[in-house]
């Protein structure tokens, strides 16, 4: 079963839908500034409170490091997952069910909502390492991985928000959904859920101590998706286009759910498993299959293995096993090179017309279904 590319009408910014438009200003002050106050002081605040006199004089008890990783691990699947894979990159699709579940997920991680995360995304896969890319490498490791949200953006990236395309998100009813209620779902999912259950399960914390926990959990998890950002474009292999700073770096997979196949993933964004192995420290892979098996998830998009030899041979760096040392490279650009297309710029995902038409054509499609529930 093939799919086409679908014929998407780009939204311009002044056209958001107004649920949308709210959070350009987060409870009325410049996002930087937001970022800075929830962020930077409050949340590292609560990170050095706990490490420096919580837990060295035993005052919050070391086991609320395990419901701390669990509820964080929640959310962080909400952004591999449901924000990354889905809402992106369109790398598979979902049920209703299965939608809401990633979208309350996704809340769960308090970053921002789904449209503004998913839209900051393709605009750093369409201009990657340019001053365009909202957390462009170049600028340095702790631009990267955290400095850039606590800045004024660069105009760059300012111009191509509110030219690259999210037509989709605009029209789905799961996204409007939060985006107009995000700022009454996450005090629920984000505070107070978590905040009862650590309550029931270690009855001696003071209410300020357990909301300095959930701090905790959210500033781990920010670095854990940050260093997606930062390692990832900096330290590992490119057995895939050795052209990209994205690598392959197993200790980010390992922190981010799967996300740390980064060369794979920048080459082929729209590839499900963001990964060339499926199961290879990739738990959001899992995650997917799970509900593939039971109907919830389906048409899974992955690269064919014609296309990934290919792509090794053309532009990898020889440390991949299929490499063919013997190969001659053509310096001629080849169809199924997405970063050839008729924008020459890279796609960020299925759905964005810059992926070329011999990629849709040569993509697999598994666990094909036509329900829609």
């Amino acid at each position: 079963m093939r799919e086409t590319k679908e014929d998407i009408k780009p939204v311009a910014a002044n056209e958001l839908p107004p649920e949308f438009k709210k959070f350009d200003k987060p409870l009325g002050v410049e996002q930087h500034v937001y970022n800075q106050i929830l962020v930077l002081y409050m949340t590292h605040t609560c990170i050095l409170i706990t490490v420096l006199y919580y837990l060295p004089f035993g005052i919050v008890s070391p086991w609320t490091i395990v419901p701390l990783i669990v509820y964080g691990y929640i959310g962080g699947l909400g952004i591999t997952v449901g924000c990354h894979r889905y809402w992106t990159h369109k790398t598979f699709k979902a049920n209703k069910p299965l939608q809401v579940i990633m979208m309350l997920m996704q809340t769960v991680s308090m970053q921002y909502p789904i449209f503004k995360w998913c839209r900051d995304h393709r605009v750093h896969h369409k201009y990657t390492d340019t001053d365009a890319d909202p957390h462009n490498a170049t600028r340095g490791f702790w631009f990267s991985h955290i400095g850039w949200l606590f800045l004024p953006k660069h105009p760059e990236v300012e111009d191509k928000l509110k030219i690259i395309d999210i037509s989709d998100l605009a029209r789905d009813p799961i996204v409007r959904f939060q985006s107009k209620y995000y700022w009454q779902l996450v005090p629920i999912v984000f505070y107070i859920v978590p905040m009862i259950l650590f309550q029931w399960m270690f009855p001696e914390l003071t209410l300020f101590q357990n909301f300095v926990l959930q701090h905790v959990r959210y500033g781990v998890s920010l670095h854990f998706t940050f260093f997606v950002n930062s390692l990832a474009h900096m330290w590992g292999d490119k057995p895939y286009d050795k052209e990209i700073s994205s690598s392959e770096n197993a200790l980010v997979s390992f922190l981010a759910a799967g996300e740390g196949w980064h060369n794979y993933h920048h080459t082929f964004p729209w590839d499900y498993k963001a990964a060339e192995f499926g199961y290879k420290i990739n738990v959001s892979t899992m995650f997917i299959h799970f509900f593939a098996m039971i109907g919830w998830a389906y048409d899974l998009k992955t690269v064919s293995h014609q296309l990934l030899v290919d792509r090794i041979n053309r532009t990898g760096d020889g440390s991949h096993p299929l490499f063919n040392h013997a190969h001659v490279h053509d310096k001629t650009p080849i169809n199924n090179d997405h970063k050839h297309s008729e924008t020459s710029l890279p796609a960020w995902g299925w759905g964005d017309k810059a992926l070329s038409k011999d990629d849709v054509v040569i993509t697999e499609t598994l666990f094909t279904s036509k329900r829609r529930g």
